[in-house]
């Protein structure tokens, strides 16, 4: 069976759905992979609603809009509420538990990653991290590409300003893959 994995990444503008979205494929490519990338914005960028999709395979993918996905990254409620219910039967759910009450988790019919992903950042000194421990965490559950390739794809998608931020960046990838690692699923 050749590697597929979709993915609808979901939250707050200003939460860095985009950009961990854009990390993802930019990897994805990085990994000899094919990919798409949508970005969707609500009617604000920062404090609206915002989501993407990604779809990553070995084979050439025949659309990039998806409306039952494998997998989701699920940063707020809101985009909980509205995604939950069209992720597959055994998909996969990372959730932002900071944020969101793991109990609103339909853990009977999907596999479920509660990941605290603001305290993880807040530890490594950075919430705005969030993100990044979510994409890790993904990364993880999913096995979908190596960590070390999305670690490595960071140049690609941090603006020039912000290279100095990809250090920790890395880190943030780093504990979200470790904290699914030791906890597993829910």
């Amino acid at each position: 069976m050749s590697k597929y994995q979709d993915v609808i990444i979901a939250g707050f503008g200003g939460q860095g759905v985009m950009l961990i979205g854009n990390l993802l494929a930019y990897a994805g490519m990085e990994a000899g992979l094919n990919v798409t990338y949508i970005p969707v914005y609500g009617p604000e960028m920062r404090g609206g609603t915002a989501n993407c999709t990604v779809v990553i395979s070995e084979e050439e993918i025949g659309s990039p809009i998806i409306f039952n996905p494998k997998s989701l990254i699920i940063m707020n409620r809101p985009s909980l509420d509205k995604f939950q219910p069209r992720l597959e039967d055994k998909g996969t759910l990372i959730l932002n538990s900071s944020l969101v009450d793991v109990d609103l988790v339909d853990k009977k019919r999907i596999k479920a990653f509660a990941v605290p992903a603001n305290e993880i950042a807040d530890s490594l000194g950075n919430t705005r991290m969030a993100n990044m421990v979510a994409l890790g965490a993904y990364i993880e559950a999913t096995q979908i590409i190596p960590l070390k390739v999305v670690q490595e794809a960071l140049p690609q998608v941090i603006s020039s300003h912000y290279q100095h931020l990809i250090p920790a960046n890395s880190q943030a990838l780093e504990a979200g893959a470790n904290y699914v690692q030791e906890k597993g699923s829910l």
